[in-house]
């Protein structure tokens, strides 16, 4: 008997979602953070973040901590030892609540170096009083001719004015280019800008519009160890030498996306000097039946912290310029560094698989070095090499932060369109009130300023038909009491 063969009855697939979902990272390599791997166990035993969340905290305070003491050496010469960290994490993941116990012991020694530059600034006050008194006198000699020649000699001895104490702040949050530029010539010659509200500094002053391109040209030049250079009319040149800046970053989703979106920050190459990650969220699984306390383990870190700042960096007593000593690779670990290197080169040629990373990739082994070179000095200011298995960590670590680099970058690449048409797509299901929508409703109606125009507001609307989110009514259909030239019946999905 011949089988009857009946047609496959067509099945719509309905909506397809606009956004294609991230794969998920991979675990962090905790046991590569060394000699900071205990203190971040324990925030994360008591926080149950992201172990990645604490893990960042830990290796910008590190870097902070130790920049001014020595430049780690790498494939391409001497490089600084500061890293730039951005933490992606959306709110309520704890963020501040890991950072802020590995920051204490900083805040406490900012808290007391304040007290006592607030002692030293009442006797500045007073030395420059007296010398500003004799300066007077001076000079209103110098009006008189036969005591000209005895105030120039006068002048000469008494010398400059006394130069105020410093400040004491190692860190700040959003400053702008002049800001900071007036921190360092004022201030420590090694800080950072630490901030667990991130997106405030992304969407500040310093990078509006007019500054960012700026903004971003002088935090490169800082992260490569350059000297500053500023020029205004009102203020003259100044140019400041030895100079070292740590950055920390944490940043809800849709604050990053925007920025890694952005074609300046990455063509300028300041995006892939960062260390970006964006670990899965533990909302949801954080029992307190499961918390786990090591307060030997915070102690401990709390105190070499302190050791650390409360050493004197090498630097110039007048200019305040840093001098910090080269540390060099021991030859296992620039073999092992320049195998690193070449696997990352490969990777990148065209169709690799990290060709469209190649911003990120092409820094991975400096980034490799300067973790490595860290982790060295927190362990011993007076290590004189980094040794094999100190950078291997190092590289377990680069390669971490590359491969979450990779993976966030397909999101950040959608385009403006698609963009538009998914906030286009959230409105209509969830506030929107009628079952169809014409064009002019979303010029007129629209939260987003950029639908508000009709060729933006018709692209969209095309992408979410192309979608299925919309189907196009017959010219003609009657919508709301009138005949509609052109008007989309909304699909809410299953």
């Amino acid at each position: 008997m011949t089988a009857i063969l009946r047609p496959t009855p067509f099945i719509a697939e309905g909506p397809q979602p606009l956004l294609r979902e991230i794969a998920p990272g991979a675990a962090y390599p905790v046991a590569a953070l060394g000699p900071l791997r205990a203190a971040v166990e324990a925030v994360q035993g008591v926080t149950q973040a992201p172990v990645a969340v604490p893990a960042a905290s830990a290796l910008a305070v590190a870097s902070l901590a130790v920049q001014g003491f020595a430049d780690v050496d790498t494939l391409g010469g001497p490089r600084p030892v500061a890293l730039f960290v951005m933490t992606v994490a959306r709110s309520g993941e704890r963020k501040t609540s890991c950072d802020a116990p590995l920051m204490a012991a900083l805040r406490d020694h900012e808290r007391g170096q304040a007290k006592a530059q607030r002692d030293a600034m009442q006797s500045w006050l007073n030395a420059q009083a007296i010398w500003k008194s004799e300066r007077d006198r001076v000079l209103a000699d110098a009006k008189k001719p036969d005591k000209r020649t005895a105030a120039q000699a006068d002048l000469e001895a008494l010398g400059p004015e006394p130069a105020a104490p410093p400040s004491a702040d190692r860190t700040t949050s959003e400053p702008t280019f002049e800001g900071l530029t007036r921190l360092f010539a004022t201030g420590q010659p090694s800080l950072g800008i630490f901030s667990d509200e991130g997106a405030q500094f992304l969407g500040g002053h310093a990078m509006n519009s007019d500054n960012r391109q700026k903004t971003l040209a002088a935090l490169n030049s800082l992260w490569q160890g350059d000297p500053i250079r500023r020029t205004r009319a009102g203020d003259g040149h100044i140019t400041l030498f030895g100079r070292r800046l740590a950055l920390h970053l944490m940043v809800q989703p849709i604050a990053a996306l925007a920025f890694m979106a952005d074609p300046m920050a990455a063509d300028t190459g300041f995006l892939p000097r960062f260390l970006i990650s964006e670990p899965a969220s533990t909302i949801g699984t954080r029992l307190q039946s499961n918390a786990r306390r090591d307060d030997g383990a915070l102690a401990s870190f709390a105190g070499r912290l302190r050791d650390i700042l409360e050493t004197p960096m090498p630097m110039d007593a007048e200019t305040r310029e840093l001098h910090p000593r080269i540390l060099s690779l021991a030859p296992d670990a620039r073999t092992l560094l320049a195998a690193f290197a070449d696997a990352i080169e490969a990777a990148q040629a065209p169709g690799g698989d990290l060709a469209h990373v190649a911003g990120y990739a092409s820094k991975a082994a400096e980034q490799a070095a300067r973790i490595a070179g860290a982790l060295t000095l927190w362990a011993d200011l007076g290590a004189p090499e980094v040794i094999a298995s100190t950078m291997a960590d190092g590289i377990t670590l680069a390669q971490y932060y590359l491969a979450e680099a990779s993976r966030l970058a397909s999101a950040a690449t959608v385009s403006v369109e698609i963009d538009r048409a998914e906030k286009l797509r959230c409105w209509l299901l969830e506030t929107w009130p009628h079952p169809e929508i014409m064009p002019r409703d979303v010029v007129q109606s629209a939260p987003v300023r950029s639908l508000r125009e009709s060729p933006a507001a018709r692209a969209a609307l095309g992408i979410l038909e192309k979608h299925g989110w919309l189907v196009a009514l017959e010219p003609g259909t009657v919508i709301r009491g009138a005949s509609r030239k052109e008007a989309f019946r909304i699909v809410r999905g299953a």
